[in-house]
């Protein structure tokens, strides 16, 4: 069983930043955060590897998004920086547990909206 617990979320103005974070309870491979806007499809962010920590982005958050991991603690986070209104969205931590592919496991969510 995983259990993913997000946080961090608040409402900034644009150009402003926040720190999500993600604990994981659980074995998992690599972790990762989505979004999902009002009237959208949930879509990729980021995600990172527990082991080595190599990453990848969404291009629409390269240069401004940064995620890391803490292992010890199990945290993941995202620092997003320079946002812009089009950000506004849930944002969401995933886990993959094998390698393979995104997990049915999510975390509650946190809502991001950045004023313009």
């Amino acid at each position: 069983q995983v259990h993913l617990v997000d946080s961090g979320g608040g409402l900034v103005q644009a150009g402003d930043s926040l720190r999500l974070s993600c604990v994981a309870s659980g074995r998992t491979f690599k972790m990762g955060w989505f979004r999902q806007a009002p009237g959208k499809e949930r879509e990729f962010v980021a995600a990172i590897y527990w082991s080595g920590g190599s990453t990848n982005y969404a291009d629409s958050v390269k240069g401004r998004f940064t995620i890391s991991r803490a292992n010890a603690k199990k945290t993941v986070y995202l620092q997003m920086n320079s946002l812009k209104p089009e950000d506004t969205a849930v944002y969401y931590c995933n886990a993959d547990l094998f390698g393979g592919r995104w997990s049915h496991y999510w975390g509650q969510g946190t809502q991001v909206t950045v004023s313009s």
